[in-house]
């Protein structure tokens, strides 16, 4: 079973698969390297695949101090990926709290990176719900702490996001609601409190965000409402960012509507490697609603 060494010693198991050019997958909080299987089969044909599992995900290591969970760490644990794989520049994909982590890889290391996938990228970051996603976070977390992994998993899997996938595929969803009952509830809590609870709102790094060139594409389902104004946000603000919404789609877009999804990746990848993706013109910005003067 391979793994990765972080800096500060974490081991972080990873799969790899295929050939070619690097795409980095990067999962949520509900998810773990195997939330990806979907993708590693699909671009696989075509691409070097790695998935990994987090810090606090099985079989990665769980570390016990909170202070080895947080967004910054995050980050770089993709940074330690790319460097044990001796690869110099990847694409990045990642869901949610992975999102979180490739957008901030993408701020920090945009020399590491050939493009970005920033999907269902959002929760807890409008300034009227910061203090309400804090709270939610904590409580999840005490929840997760008092919890058995089956109880867990059931509460979570149907929250107002999720309920999508399990309407439209409930053998799919099942599955994934089965795999979030395995992981371990001390890294759970540990990466609510650390990584999801503590992370910076993408409204206070306006001036980080426009400052980003590389390629991005961001994903998000319509019924994803904690995303919505944050995509519509980054898309406004970082200049090579476009937006694409899945129609009546949740939150756990890649395997809720994985052929979509993986459409959607496959396109902006081909754009890339072909030069022809662009930076927004900024004729496109101004303030006039029909253009004239």
């Amino acid at each position: 079973m391979p793994y990765a060494k972080t800096p500060d010693g974490v081991q972080l198991h990873y799969e790899e698969s295929g050939e070619g050019q690097t795409l980095v997958f990067v999962h949520e909080f509900a998810g773990d390297h195997r939330s990806w299987e979907a993708q590693m089969r699909y671009f696989s044909r075509r691409y070097h695949c790695v998935a990994y599992s987090a810090r606090g995900y099985t079989p990665s290591d769980i570390p016990s101090k909170g202070s080895m969970y947080s967004q910054d760490i995050a980050r770089d644990d993709i940074l330690a990926i790319l460097n044990h794989l001796d690869v110099e520049k990847g694409h990045i994909v990642g869901l949610s709290m992975g999102g979180f982590a490739t957008l901030h890889f993408g701020m920090h290391y945009p020399e590491r990176a050939h493009s970005l996938v920033v999907a269902g990228c959002g929760y807890g970051a409008e300034a009227d719900r910061r203090t309400q996603f804090q709270e939610e976070t904590e409580k999840a977390a005490e929840m997760i702490e008092s919890s058995t992994g089956d109880a867990f998993a059931e509460q979570y899997a149907q929250g107002p996001t999720r309920v999508q996938f399990q309407n439209k595929d409930p053998r799919g969803w099942a599955d994934f609601r089965d795999q979030l009952a395995e992981h371990s509830l001390d890294g759970a809590a540990l990466t609510m409190r650390g990584v999801q609870r503590e992370r910076p709102s993408l409204f206070d790094l306006e001036a980080d965000l426009r400052e980003i060139t590389v390629p991005m594409l961001v994903l998000t389902g319509d019924e994803d409402e904690p995303c919505l104004i944050p995509n519509i946000y980054l898309k406004r603000t970082v200049p090579s960012a476009a937006l694409q919404i899945l129609p009546n789609t949740g939150h756990t877009i890649n395997i809720e509507e994985p052929a979509a999804f993986n459409a959607a990746v496959s396109d902006f990848l081909a754009q890339v490697e072909a030069g022809r993706w662009p930076q927004r013109d900024p004729r496109a910005t101004g303030t006039s609603i029909i253009g004239m003067r």
